[in-house]
């Protein structure tokens, strides 16, 4: 990680998963397998809609009432399924250039997710930001994770920053619903699979194809304005 003798202009906060990695389907699949593994298959656009979402929640929400018997073995299963097919991970475009060029600009970039230690480790391997990110959070940090605001405020707090000197980048709805939780702005990418309007309706101030399209136009981005 960075040195940052100077004050960042801004914390720039980032989900991992389907924002700066193409993983989201990988998950998906593995989830897939895991609930038909425990004897209760869930509509892959079911599972879609649920990732980035706290995995207690997700499966509360896709198991039901059975969740409470079956979700510690689908949980299991997903992280093994998962981690058997990691090498098939990989960085989504522009990744790794928007954080060192958020970096250069002098801004604290951060990584906020709660991705567990395990997964987390991959996630970094994948992709070659050390130098350009200032902080990152985990699993072990929070009890709930998105759409609850905590991973956040952890986030701002490693950054030293306030909610209203800061900028969330992610993928999912549940990203936009912790930033705004959390008093914090947000841009949405599409590289995750939801829509624009659900991104903006779940709190989004701008949204982008991708990471690499946010480089692009950074120039004339929320992020061009933030922390002057």
């Amino acid at each position: 990680m960075r040195e940052n003798d100077t004050p960042a202009r801004a914390a720039v906060l980032f989900d991992i998963d389907g924002t700066l990695v193409d993983s989201n389907y990988l998950h998906i699949d593995a989830w897939d397998r895991a609930f038909t593994g425990v004897g209760h298959p869930v509509d892959l656009w079911k599972i879609h809609r649920a990732i980035g979402m706290d995995s207690g929640k997700l499966l509360e929400t896709l198991l039901g009432d059975d969740a409470s018997a079956l979700g510690d073995d689908a949980k299991e299963r997903h992280t093994a399924v998962y981690m058997e097919s990691t090498d098939r991970l990989r960085a989504i475009s522009g990744a790794d250039e928007l954080l060192a060029e958020l970096a250069r600009r002098g801004h604290s970039v951060v990584l906020a997710t709660s991705a567990p230690e395990g997964e987390l480790k991959i996630l970094l391997g994948v992709l070659d930001v050390d130098d350009a990110v200032q902080a990152v959070t985990s699993a072990e940090d929070v009890g709930t994770a998105k759409p609850d605001p905590d991973i956040i405020h952890v986030a701002l707090d490693r950054a030293g920053a306030s909610a209203d000197a800061a900028v969330m980048v992610g993928d999912s709805v549940w990203d936009m619903g912790a930033a705004t939780r959390a008093g914090v702005r947000s841009i949405g990418v599409l590289s995750g699979g939801f829509g624009r309007e659900e991104l903006v309706s779940a709190g989004a101030a701008e949204v982008y194809d991708d990471v690499v399209d946010l480089l692009e136009k950074l120039d004339s981005s929320l992020l061009a304005e933030t922390g002057r």
